[in-house]
């Protein structure tokens, strides 16, 4: 009875594990929610302070603009964050959607600046295809959060948060058209409750994302 082994070959047929990018800092983590909290907040407060969309030119119209777009600069870092981790699949579609997010999100910037700055032109073509990059974005931002929840790679609250803080769009939009009146106080309500609740939870757990220290 000999008590030599022979060592068992390597198989070639399992395939390597799929890496997941460089680990993302709990610091970075905490800030990308720091901008979702401040952002969300801003433009909750620009809703609750002007009901009505300001006249062109005047400062009012330009605080309005500004404190949007503090909220579309949090959804960048938002969605980097959420494609650094990785958070709606490792594929190659999940990654691609984040991407195509980052350029709905991108005209929708653009958008912005043309009601700062060419609000005379706003009843053009131009202006008009462009100013679709906003609503657009903010659907794209809700397919995200049911993906996130499906994907399970962001635990706790940070899975399921974005689902109720992404689904923005399909409440606020139809607020804007069945409660006129009311609208603004939906919208700036769905933000403080969702937006800036998952910016704090962000910034408070960045762990529950997979980012590390």
């Amino acid at each position: 009875m000999s008590l030599t082994t022979t060592p068992a070959t390597a198989r070639t047929d399992v395939a390597a594990p799929r890496t997941t990018g460089a680990p993302v800092s709990t610091r970075l983590a905490r800030r990308v929610g720091l901008a979702v909290a401040g952002g969300s907040a801003a433009w909750a407060a620009g809703m609750l302070a002007f009901t009505n969309t300001p006249p062109a030119g005047t400062v009012q119209h330009f605080v309005y603009e500004v404190s949007s777009l503090l909220f579309q600069l949090g959804l960048v870092a938002l969605v980097t964050l959420q494609l650094r981790t990785r958070a709606t699949g490792t594929g190659k579609l999940a990654r691609g959607f984040l991407h195509a997010e980052h350029a709905l999100l991108g005209l929708a910037i653009a958008s912005t600046f043309t009601w700062m700055f060419f609000r005379e032109y706003d009843h053009t073509v131009w202006f008009l295809a462009l100013d679709v990059f906003w609503p657009l974005s903010m659907m794209g931002m809700a397919a995200i959060g049911i993906r996130i929840a499906i994907a399970g790679r962001w635990q706790g609250a940070a899975r399921i948060w974005p689902l109720v803080a992404e689904s923005w769009a399909p409440v606020a939009i139809p607020a804007s058209f069945l409660l006129v009146g009311y609208a603004h106080y939906v919208g700036a309500a769905h933000l403080a409750i969702g937006y800036v609740m998952l910016g704090v939870i962000l910034a408070r757990r960045p762990e529950l994302t997979g980012a590390r220290d």
